[in-house]
C-alpha cells in the first residue's frame, strides 16, 4: 500500500511539473518564435530579390521552425489539461512527429548553411559557379523528401499509448521495445552524428575562416558561432539525456525520476531553437538590430544580406 501511495504521489508530481514547465515555456516560444520566423520568411522571400544559397537554406529553416511553432498550441493545451489528449490519435501522431522532427531538420539545414559559408569563404571561385545552379534547391528538396518519408513512416507505424488519453507518453514495456529501432536511428543519425559534425568540424572551419580578413569571412564566423551556440544551449543537453534514457530503457530498467525531470527540461530547451534561429538570421547579416524591431533598416540589410 505504501509503495502504491508513493507511486501515486510521484505521478501527481510529474503531472504538476509538466503542467507548469511546458505551457510557460511554450507560450513564450510561440509568441517570440512566430514573430521572428514569420518576419524572416517575409524578408528573405519578398525583400531579397536575388537569393543566395544561404538565403534559401534560411528560408527552409524558418519554414521548419514555423511548422514546429504551429504544433506547440496543441502541447500547451495538453499539459494545461493535466496531460489529457482530446484531439484524437491522428492529430497526436502528426503533432508529435512534427515536434520531434523539427530538431533534426533544423540541425540539417544549419549544417547546410555552415558548408555554404565555408565554400563561399575559402573557395570563392567554386562558390560563384555553384551559386547560380539548382544545387541548393536539390539539397533542400532532398532534405524535405527524406525527412518527410521518415516522418510519414513513423506516423503510420509508431505505437501510441491509449491509456488515460496520453500522447507520446506512458508507453508500456512492449511499446518501448517497438519504439527502440526509431530511437536508435534518431539518436545516431539525427543526434550524435550531426552533433559531432557541428561540435568538431565547425570550430575547425571557423579557425580556417578566421585567417581571412574580409567582410564575407566575418559574416561566416558569426553564422558558425551562432550555430555552435544554438547547438550547445538547445540541442546538446537533450542529446546527452536522450542517450542516457535510451540506454536505460534498452536494459529494461524503469526510468528514474531524475532522468524524467531532465528529459522534460531538455525538451523545453530544444524548443528555444525556434526563438534563437531568427536572431541567427539577422545578426549573421552584420547588422546589429532585428528587422521586426526597426523596419527602417531594410535597406541596410538588403546590402549586408549579400554576404550570406
Amino acid at each position: 500500500m505504501k509503495e502504491n501511495t508513493s507511486s501515486i504521489h510521484s505521478k501527481q508530481e510529474f503531472l504538476l511539473f509538466q503542467k507548469y514547465l511546458f505551457p510557460s515555456v511554450y507560450i513564450l516560444v510561440v509568441c517570440l518564435g512566430l514573430i521572428g520566423n514569420l518576419k524572416a520568411l517575409h524578408y528573405f522571400i519578398f525583400k531579397i530579390k536575388r537569393k543566395s544559397p544561404s538565403n534559401i537554406y534560411i528560408i527552409n529553416l524558418a519554414v521548419a521552425d514555423t511548422l514546429f511553432l504551429l504544433a506547440l498550441p496543441f502541447w500547451i493545451h495538453y499539459h494545461l489539461s493535466n496531460s489529457i489528449w482530446i484531439f484524437g490519435d491522428v492529430m497526436c501522431r502528426i503533432v508529435g512527429t512534427v515536434s520531434f522532427a523539427n530538431m533534426y531538420i533544423s540541425i540539417t539545414f544549419m549544417t547546410c548553411i555552415c558548408v555554404d559559408r565555408y565554400i563561399a569563404t575559402l573557395h570563392p571561385h567554386t562558390y560563384l559557379r555553384l551559386r547560380n545552379t539548382s544545387l541548393t534547391m536539390m539539397v533542400s528538396t532532398t532534405v524535405w523528401l527524406v525527412s518527410g518519408s521518415a516522418m510519414l513512416a513513423f506516423m503510420l507505424t509508431c505505437p501510441l499509448s491509449a491509456k488515460d488519453k496520453k500522447c507520446f507518453e506512458g508507453f508500456s514495456s512492449k511499446e518501448w521495445n517497438d519504439l527502440a529501432p526509431y530511437s536508435v536511428c534518431s539518436l545516431i543519425l539525427g543526434s550524435l552524428l550531426p552533433s559531432v559534425v557541428i561540435l568538431v568540424c565547425y570550430p575547425v572551419v571557423a579557425h580556417r575562416i578566421s585567417q581571412i580578413k574580409n567582410s564575407t569571412a566575418r559574416g561566416a564566423r558569426r553564422v558558425i558561432y551562432g550555430i555552435l551556440a544554438i547547438t550547445v544551449l538547445c540541442f546538446l543537453p537533450y542529446h546527452v539525456v536522450h542517450l542516457v534514457h535510451l540506454l536505460s530503457r534498452l536494459q529494461q530498467n524503469k526510468e528514474d525520476d531524475w532522468i524524467y525531470y531532465l528529459r522534460r527540461v531538455t525538451m523545453a530547451l530544444v524548443s528555444f531553437n525556434s526563438v534563437l534561429d531568427p536572431l541567427l538570421y539577422f545578426f549573421a547579416t552584420g547588422h546589429n538590430r532585428l528587422i521586426w524591431w526597426n523596419p527602417l533598416k531594410h535597406s541596410l540589410l538588403d546590402e549586408s544580406s549579400r554576404l550570406l
